[in-house]
């Protein structure tokens, strides 16, 4: 039987100062964005994306992360509980983000980007889905270090005691976490989105990966407490709020060579239309 390291939470401390190692996950998350972003803009000139681009994308992604990432860990989870302690949601060190959250904060963050550059929001959303997996498994190993998202008890050899909590031996949930979600979502993404796909494909592929993914690892982890209660119908609140992904990126894989005839289509009337203006 394994025990939990108990690694403490606070990486570095200086003074007053303290670096957690959850917020070094998150800027180690946001790093490894960017460089596989400028390698994918590198050798495939073709994506529409630029550095420019890129560098706006993390910026925009970062707010759309933390602000979706925290106001959805207290709505979908703790709404009681911050209500009570309204101080305690600034306290983003002391972990507590919903990936559910941080997703739609995604959502418009990419919309105001492809605002910004006129794209389409889905071909937008195409170029950094690639780039997120790995950022979700750094997450979850912040989750591991701070000794949270445990999973339920079992029996099998590598259980592990979180002695935090009990003495009882629970599944490392936030490890299959990582290898799933992270490590596994980001090769699937990564050699899905290597040829040329539809427009949205490449999304709905995500959408699809990481809702089975988190569906299938919550059987594993100890179910939390959501506004639609610990378990409901037998489903618990993050397979609830996965599988409308599921739903989501299946329409997005149908519907996707029709989006492609469209961006088409616009590509091909704009520069007809540049011509026609140099004329």
């Amino acid at each position: 039987m394994l025990v939990h390291p108990q690694i403490d939470p606070v990486a570095i401390s200086v003074g007053p100062l303290s670096v957690h190692w959850y917020g070094l996950m998150y800027l180690l998350g946001f790093t490894l964005f960017i460089l596989l972003g400028r390698y994918r803009i590198k050798h495939n000139p073709h994506s529409g994306f630029t550095y420019e681009m890129l560098d706006d994308a993390l910026f925009y992604g970062m707010l759309g992360v933390i602000l979706g990432g925290r106001l959805g860990h207290v709505l979908f989870y703790q709404l009681g509980y911050y209500l009570e302690h309204p101080l305690h949601i600034f306290a983003i060190w002391e972990g507590g983000m919903s990936f559910h959250g941080g997703l739609l904060g995604v959502f418009v963050a990419m919309a105001l980007l492809a605002r910004k550059y006129q794209l389409a929001w889905l071909q937008v959303m195409d170029f950094i889905a690639p780039l997120v997996p790995l950022g979700l498994g750094a997450g979850r190993i912040g989750n591991f270090i701070n000794a949270e998202l445990w999973g339920r008890t079992t029996d099998v050899p590598w259980g592990m005691i979180f002695p935090y909590i009990d003495e009882l031996p629970r599944h490392p949930s936030q490890l299959y976490q990582f290898a799933l979600e992270g490590i596994v979502l980001f090769i699937l993404l990564w050699v899905y989105s290597a040829k040329p796909r539809p427009t949205g494909a490449v999304s709905g592929m995500f959408m699809i990966g990481y809702g089975a993914f988190r569906c299938f690892t919550e059987f594993f982890r100890e179910p939390e407490d959501g506004f639609m209660g610990i378990s409901t119908l037998g489903i618990t609140m993050g397979q609830w709020l996965s599988i409308p992904m599921i739903l989501t990126g299946i329409i997005l894989l149908i519907l996707s060579p029709s989006q492609t005839v469209k961006f088409a289509v616009v590509v091909k009337e704009i520069n007809l239309f540049i011509q026609s203006a140099e004329r």
